[in-house]
Order: structure tokens, then sequence, then C-alpha cells
């Protein structure tokens, strides 16, 4: 295989590193000529280039939680508001486990090629080589056939959802057309060399998440609850395990983790951020979903994009084009990692010319394009892609890499990160990590997967494929 394991050059900031620490710097091919004193060079590395333990965090933020906040709601209708919330939270904390399990991994993988005196320069470590240094070929495949295969639908899902809020402004093109459009338009993130340089479009995604999550909250209690309001989810276990896996999509975003990690100068900071970008998360998605739910009840059960059921304002049409923004944002974020697999495999990922990089990525937009026109099922395709995809992706795989990882006495003394007190020490983290298995395995990918699977497939019986315009209104 020409995918091979390698990592990123060393900048000048980690090159100053306490012995023992790992130094990971800039992509090589971003750095700029001249004199780095320049007014220009100053103001490129506070819009373009990223790597402190800030950027990753406004990274993990930002792209938890994108389109799947407006189908929130819809899951809060499947659910009940009690499971609602109680997911949330639940699916919260485990998906910070498991991004903590593979920021350690990373860390140890990196460290153990250090310490061969390997040269990496112009690589980007992806999860599927971490799992070849420390588990073998078999492991590799496993993870790269599930982790390219989430990332090509979650960004397939980000240009549905395009579609779907951009009607909402411009009913005059059917959303197919609108897919077309979005799907040109997002093809340009082929010219965004790495996450280095989604420094300032990571801070802008999260503000209009923010304005977004808020918005929906204050509108729908302005709004109040509309005449003969029920509440009367769970109903049906299709409809409940549907909107669970939403939810265990929702905060499952982490499958960019070791990409966002090679990003940072210190990656070994990362270790808490991802919860605290969760904590932060939690507070956008449980008002929002909470209001929406509350106002709009099972009204939801036939609107799995919010912004369908509030009246059209000028507030709202701000919302809706924050959100075209920040989805054609999350989109290069899930197309990134696409676009180094597909680089290393034609041999381009250490070219230094921009151009030519971006031309040979053109191809991976090719199928997303496809596929979203395809299935245009915003909310059902997002439960499916959760149980059948995340589930192993950044749930499953993680926890069971890190154990059989950590499986004897020697590599445990010899790891480069011993487990938190808090949790148990090793004892507690196999069992943390068994427990996330067993549930995941069972909740998640099996009733999960059943649930999701026979929703999806009644959408399709319903609207077809290819259908031009999913869940619009009739025109008289």
């Amino acid at each position: 295989s020409r995918v091979t394991m390698a990592a990123a050059a060393n900048d000048s900031t980690a090159d100053e590193k306490a012995p023992g620490t790992i130094g990971v710097g800039r992509y090589e091919e971003m750095e700029q000529d001249g004199a780095s004193s320049t007014a220009k060079s100053r103001l490129s590395g506070l819009l373009w280039h990223g790597g402190s333990a800030y950027d990753a965090w406004f990274s993990c933020a930002s792209n938890q939680v994108a389109q799947v906040l407006l189908t929130l709601p819809y899951s809060f209708s499947q659910l009940g508001m009690l499971s609602g919330i109680l997911f949330q939270l639940f699916y919260g904390l485990m998906g910070s486990w498991t991004a903590y399990l593979i920021s350690i991994l990373y860390v140890e993988y990196r460290t153990r090629k250090e310490r061969e005196k390997a040269d990496f320069r112009n690589h980007v470590i992806q999860w599927f080589e971490v799992l070849d240094g420390l588990l073998g070929r078999h492991w590799r495949n496993v993870g790269l056939a599930f982790n390219c295969t989430f990332l090509l639908f979650g960004s397939v899902i980000q240009l549905i959802a395009c579609a779907s809020n951009i009607y909402y402004i411009n009913d005059r093109l059917d959303k197919r057309t609108w897919t077309y459009i979005f799907g040109a338009c997002c093809a340009t993130t082929v010219f965004i060399p790495s996450f280095h340089n989604y420094r300032i479009w990571s801070f802008l995604g999260l503000v209009m998440t923010t304005y977004t999550a808020w918005y929906l909250a204050v509108a729908s209690l302005l709004h109040g609850q509309v005449d003969g309001v029920k509440h009367s989810g769970p109903t049906k276990m299709v409809l409940y395990f549907t909107g669970a896996t939403n939810i265990l999509y929702t905060f499952g975003g982490h499958a960019v983790t070791v990409e966002v990690m090679h990003a940072m100068w210190r990656p070994q900071k990362f270790k808490a951020i991802y919860l605290m970008a969760t904590a932060y998360v939690l507070t956008l998605t449980l008002p929002s979903a909470a209001s929406v739910y509350w106002a709009f009840g099972d009204e939801l059960l036939t609107h799995s994009n919010a912004l369908s059921l509030l009246p059209r304002t000028p507030f709202r049409d701000a919302a809706v084009v924050l959100m075209l923004v920040h989805q054609f944002i999350t989109f290069g974020f899930a197309c990134t990692p696409l676009y180094f697999v597909w680089e290393k495999l034609i041999g381009l990922h250490d070219c230094r010319s921009l151009c030519k990089r971006a031309a040979a990525r053109l191809p991976v937009v090719v199928p997303i394009w496809f596929l979203a026109i395809v299935f245009p099922f915003f909310g059902p395709i997002n439960s499916a892609v959760g149980s059948l995809l995340v589930s192993f992706t950044v749930y499953i795989i993680p926890a069971l890499a890190h154990m059989i990882t950590y499986r004897s006495a020697h590599a445990r003394e010899s790891a480069v990160e011993q487990p938190p007190r808090f949790v148990g020490r090793w004892t507690g983290t196999y069992v943390i990590n068994a427990f996330v298995v067993v549930w995941v395995l069972v909740v998640g990918f099996g009733f999960g997967g059943w649930a999701s699977i026979t929703n999806f497939v009644r959408q399709i019986d319903t609207f077809g494929l290819f259908t031009k315009c999913y869940q619009c209104p009739k025109r008289r």
C-alpha cells in the first residue's frame, strides 16, 4: 500500500520543546517565504496558521455540533424530553472518553516512532496509521474502512443540510438543484491544505452555531406552544432508538481527532480539550432542542429540520445563512482527512504545489455529491450513519484498540501516559472501555441499527431515491 506511516514537520514553536515531549508542528508546505516579521506574515499567522490548544478547542466544538443542531428537536420528539436530555449527557461523556483514548494512542504511537529516529516531514498522521503502528495492518484496514466511510457520509450529510436550509429562504429552486449548486461550492475546500488552516474558520463556525442555537431557543419560547400541542414521545421502539442514534452521531464527531491533534504544536494538551468542547456544545444543544420540542411537540416527527417550523423573519434568515457557511466549514473538516488518504494513495501527499494537490483532490468530492442527490433524507440519514458507522469508528474501535495495546504488563508499565487516578487507573480504564464496547455494540449498533435502517427504508419507500424535494410542502 502506498498509504504509509509518517508525520508532520516540527515548526519553530515546537522545536523549543522540553526533552521527552512531542514536537508536532506546521505542515511544511504551508510555511511562508520571506521575513516572518512582516505585517502580511503576522496577519497570515493570526487568521491562517493555527496550532494552539485554543485552535483545537474551536475545531472540536465547531465540528461537533454543525447541522445536527437542527435535527436534535426531531430526536426529542422521538425520544421524549427526559430521554433526550439524558442521552445527550450520557453520549457527551462517552464521546469525550473515547476522544481521550484516541489522543492517548496518538501520543503513544508518535513517541514510539520518534524513539526510532523517524523523520517526520510533509505528512499528516491519521487514525488508521496509529492503528497500523500499534496493532498491525489488519487493524489499519478496519480503521481505514470505517473512518473513510463515516467521513464520506459525514460530508454527504453536510451537503444535504445545505440544500435543506437554503430552501427555507429561496424555494424557487428545489432541494436537489440546491444540492448541485452547493456541491460545486463545497468543492472549493480542496484548496485548504490542512487543519492548521482552519483557525479563523473554526472560530467563525462556532460563533455561527452559537447564534443559531440561541435563536432556536429564544424564537421557540417567544412563539409559544402551538394549539393542541402534544408531547407523545416515546411511542414506538423504532422511533426511540432512531432518535438515540442521532444523538450518538451528534457526539461522535471525533473521527478527525488525530488530524486535529497533529495540527497542534503541543498535542499533549489535547487530553481534556474534547471534554471542554463537549461541555460548551451541551449549552447549545440542550436549550435549543428542549425549547423547540416544548413549542411544537409531535409536529417535529414530520419536520426533521427545526427551522421549517419557525416563522420566516430576518432572524431566521440570518440563522439559515450562518448555518450554510458553517456547513461549508464542516464539509471541509469531514473531507480533509479523505483528501489526505487519497493523496497518500496516489503519491501526492508530499507535493509542495497546492494547486496540484487541489486538482488531485477533486475526485473525492464527486461520490459525495452523487450520494447527497441519491439519499436526500435530512435527519434519518444521521441516525443510519450514527448506528452503522459512528458506533464502530469513534466508540468501539478506539476502546478495543486501547485495551489491546495495553493488554500486557510491560505495555502498561512503559506507557507514555498513565490513566488518571480518578477513573481507577488501569482497572477502571478497562472496565469503562468494556462498558463502552458492550453498550454501543448492543444499543447503538444493534437496536439503533435496526431502528435507523427501518426508518431509512421507510423514507425511501415514501419519497423514493433521487427525490427532488424531500419533505417540501406541496405547492398549490
